[in-house]
């Protein structure tokens, strides 16, 4: 069984009380991991000991700050192991996913390293005789994030690496689903060379979770909040932001729509198809949920579909050869078994899967979705991809549109400046032409409009939102004044 401390000024501490919780591995439903459960008190301390830290790590030179997020880079990349070992007993992801999460945490944490240098300013020209006015950017104070289960390497990196960058500390709270996930995170980052309490890991039971969050939310040296998770649980989050006056980030659910025009590469939507709908079990933001397919074309690609999706099934990821792994609990398993079940009952054809064995879903293909049914409109979150017929671009264009999310999206098409009139369309923050709809590069502006989210991860754009802009002026010679 594995262990989760919290951690507050780069010590493992347990919660107050000792009081813990447990993690279930959702395939061999023994106890994966098990936490300290922080309470309000211990919360608040570790806020207060980022606040603390704040001074002096905001003032530290950005040359210093890029070799310590540098270096954890190396050491994230060194621990592969055990975050793998973590990984699949607490989240039931392959050992592949595992690995790649490793991989892409070091390069958003080299990226962040890089911004160090990068927090930037204008002059501006001033009205006034003799004045000289600026506008900088700076640390803004202590950041509260938010990490999911589902990518928990690499979304719990990107959600600390930017603020730190800039010159801010953090209280990371950790998933009730991955806490050793992202514990071994924390431990990583006390070892890189940043003053002590500059990252500090809480972790809380679930049923504490909503009264912890509310707590950091409303600590007065909180001034920025992120969140990568599900909409209903975003929504939360802005509200109380709003009642704190707290600016957040949020990056939320996705119903990422794929468009096959008419003179798309069929083999190539097919594999971006393979990818997009059933990488991770389907269990990511970015998972193409709809395919939209010209029905000109949409039979021969249907079938091309069906027989790469035929030949994978959902096993145990601790199998050397599992493709497709488990679902992160049972009950989420029921839940993308009975939108199948609504959709067939409703009308649609199963060209392809549809079995549910606990945790395990094999991959899905449901032909002829519609407005009348769940998968329609609900973010499935799971191995399933709904396949839509158009008959021309206007059609294709509004179907995409009809939902309340807008993270990602892609359109197949060979006249590629036809394919990028289309994508411009589409209402999503992220839109890949000729490319699946999840990818994910450190240095891009990431995040959705609508329903997922406002704000960005990543590049320039990560410096806008973990920064304050400030109007600096400095009066040279004699000022007036009319009284």
């Amino acid at each position: 069984m594995l262990q989760a401390a919290l951690l507050i000024d780069d010590v493992s501490v347990e919660a107050t009380g000792n009081s813990t919780f447990d993690r279930m591995d959702p395939v061999s439903r023994q106890t994966a991991t098990r936490a300290s459960a922080a309470s309000v008190r211990d919360a608040t301390h570790a806020a207060n000991i980022a606040a603390r830290t704040f001074g002096v790590w905001s003032a530290t030179p950005p040359t210093q700050r890029r070799a310590c997020l540098n270096r954890a880079a190396d050491l994230l990349l060194a621990e592969t192991e055990a975050f793998v070992e973590a990984m699949i007993a607490e989240t039931g992801g392959t050992r592949g996913w595992a690995i790649f999460n490793c991989q892409l945490a070091a390069s958003i944490l080299r990226e962040a390293a890089a911004m160090t240098t990068q927090l930037t300013g204008e002059t501006i020209p001033s009205d006034k005789p003799g004045a000289f006015a600026m506008a900088t950017r700076q640390a803004c104070g202590v950041v509260f994030s938010m990490a999911p289960w589902n990518a928990p390497v690499i979304l719990a990196a990107r959600a600390i690496a930017m603020p730190l960058a800039c010159g801010n500390t953090v209280v990371l709270k950790g998933s009730e689903l991955s806490p050793r996930t992202h514990s071994l995170l924390g431990d990583v980052m006390s070892r890189c060379g940043m003053p002590s309490g500059t990252l500090n890991v809480v972790h809380s039971s679930p049923e504490m979770a909503p009264t912890i969050v509310e707590a950091l939310i409303a600590h007065p040296a909180v001034r920025r909040v992120n969140f990568t998770g599900s909409t209903r649980v975003g929504r939360i989050i802005a509200e109380t932001g709003a009642r704190h006056l707290k600016p957040c980030l949020l990056e939320l659910g996705g119903k990422a729509p794929m468009i096959v025009l008419d003179d798309a590469d069929i083999d190539a939507a097919v594999d971006a198809a393979v990818f997009g709908a059933f990488f991770h079990q389907g269990q990511i933001c970015m998972s193409t949920e709809r395919i939209l397919a010209d029905e000109k074309i949409a039979t021969q690609f249907v079938d091309k579909f069906k027989a790469r999706a035929d030949a994978i099934r959902a096993s145990d990821p601790r199998d050397p050869d599992c493709v497709l792994g488990a679902m992160i609990t049972e009950q989420a398993a029921q839940r993308v078994k009975g939108l199948i079940d609504d959709a067939v009952n409703t009308g649609a054809r199963l060209v392809s899967g549809g079995r549910r064995e606990g945790v395990f879903v094999d991959p899905t293909i449901l032909d002829g979705v519609n407005s009348a049914m769940r998968i329609y409109h609900e973010e499935s979150f799971g191995p399933i991809a709904s396949i839509i017929r158009f008959a021309d671009v206007d059609e294709a264009v509004s179907i995409a549109n009809d939902t309340e999310y807008g993270l990602a999206a892609s359109v197949f098409g060979r006249d590629v400046g036809r394919a990028l009139q289309v994508a411009q369309r589409i209402e999503s923050g992220i839109c890949h032409i000729n490319a699946a709809t999840i990818q994910d590069e450190p240095q891009m502006p990431f995040g959705g409009v609508k329903a997922s989210g406002y704000g960005r991860f990543g590049g320039k754009a990560g410096i806008d939102a973990f920064t304050e802009l400030r109007w600096i002026t400095i009066q040279m010679g004699e000022q007036r004044y009319p009284i």
